[in-house]
């Protein structure tokens, strides 16, 4: 290495993104930093998605970075969905691939990649924010950084890997013109409720109402994340308790399927979905991956495990390309993904469509709301359709 590099490879981000992508490159011998923002205790608190799909799973156990989910993880295979005509169940598990989800916290999943990479030697530099990638046309392209005590720094690296999500140094730091950006503003708004509450039913539960949406996903079993549809411009903590729970019982029709379990709210959200994708994933030495590549909605769960999945291409193109001269992944990479990303941006978009009535100057409607029935009488009785959905709600 260069002794005006401070590495080969710099990481902006420790989420599941730059932590794996940290660990495959120690792993093989590439000197490698991680740049993050945050200080180590709250990445342990940070809650995300906690849905990982059996390839991110399989991708996981391939590097050894597997041990904590599979101590702790717990296998998950159905989906209820609660309507109007009635709820119906999906055991997704036995349809399609045969394929099932391990649900782990993303928090969990973080501190285990963090411990390891760190017990392996490898450089973490917490409470560091990337300003600005500049040089990306050039072979020894710079982070510049404000350090933990608020001075000015610069970090120096043959690639920058771009990890730290759509408002982060990477993205910021494109050239104009650089990179196509594909947005869509779906319209609808969550909000996003983690509850001291053990799980009230025994699969991930959707309930399509007339009021809006209302989701349920276990996270452990003392933690429940809840989702409640919500007008655009709604505040987070707006909303009482009370009303929040009274809400989340007339959705998921609780008179017809039993109480939900109450507890405190301990994190509240609210999330506009959203979706975009940049093209191309490169632009000179830097590359992107996870929410700095492409933001997915998370009605589908998709985000992280994108994220997993781009991580262990760069890797193994970052590797070939820095020990073996071989720059043909780097080349490869962006289209590789881009493909990846498209079909999990095209489920997430129709399971958008099915669980929430359409909104701006298309709807809702009477011949909107016939579609959605439709949607999801298929679902209910197509075999085909089953299948379908089995395969993309799991696969990536």
């Amino acid at each position: 290495m260069n002794g005006s590099m401070t590495a080969e490879v710099v990481v902006l981000g420790a989420g599941p993104a730059g932590l794996v992508l940290a660990n495959l490159l120690q792993d093989n011998g590439i000197d490698c930093l991680v740049l993050e923002r945050a200080e180590r205790a709250h990445l342990r608190t940070r809650a995300r998605a906690g849905f990982l799909a059996a390839h991110t799973v399989r991708i996981l156990e391939r590097h050894g970075l597997a041990a904590g989910l599979r101590r702790h993880g717990q296998a998950h295979s159905t989906c209820e969905f609660r309507t109007e005509a009635g709820s119906f169940r999906l055991d997704y598990g036995g349809l399609g691939r045969g394929e099932r989800h391990t649900v782990y916290p993303q928090q969990l999943l973080v501190a285990d990649l963090l411990t390891r990479l760190l017990e392996a030697g490898g450089r973490v530099e917490f409470g560091t924010e990337a300003v600005a990638v500049v040089d990306l046309d050039t072979d020894h392209p710079a982070v510049t950084v404000r350090e933990p005590d608020g001075r000015p720094g610069h970090r120096r690296a043959r690639y920058v890997a771009g990890c730290d999500g759509r408002h982060g140094a990477a993205r910021r730091s494109l050239p104009p013109g650089a990179v196509r950006r594909h947005a869509c503003d779906h319209g609808v708004t969550w909000l996003g409720l983690l509850a001291e509450a053990p799980p009230s039913l025994d699969a991930v539960g959707y309930a399509v109402h007339a009021r809006g949406f209302a989701g349920h996903m276990a996270r452990t079993d003392e933690i429940t994340r809840y989702y409640l549809q919500c007008e655009r411009g709604t505040r987070a903590g707006s909303w009482s308790e009370e009303r929040v729970w009274d809400e989340l019982d007339l959705r998921m029709r609780a008179k017809e399927h039993g109480p939900l379990h109450r507890g405190r709210f301990v994190q509240r959200a609210v999330v506009d979905l959203e979706s975009d994708v940049l093209e191309p994933l490169r632009h000179g030495s830097l590359f992107l991956a996870g929410d700095a590549a492409a933001l997915v909605s998370p009605s589908a769960a998709k985000g992280a495990n994108l994220a997993v999945l781009e991580a262990e291409h760069l890797a193994h193109a970052l590797i070939a390309d820095l020990r073996h001269d071989d720059p043909d992944g780097l080349d490869a990479y962006s289209a590789r993904c881009l493909t990846h990303i498209w079909r999990a941006q095209e489920f997430s978009h129709w399971m958008i469509g099915l669980l929430h009535r359409p909104s701006g100057p298309d709807g809702p409607s009477p011949f909107h709301d016939g579609l959605r029935d439709s949607r999801l009488a298929s679902l209910r009785t197509s075999r085909s359709r089953q299948d379908w959905f089995a395969e993309h709600y799991v696969g990536v």
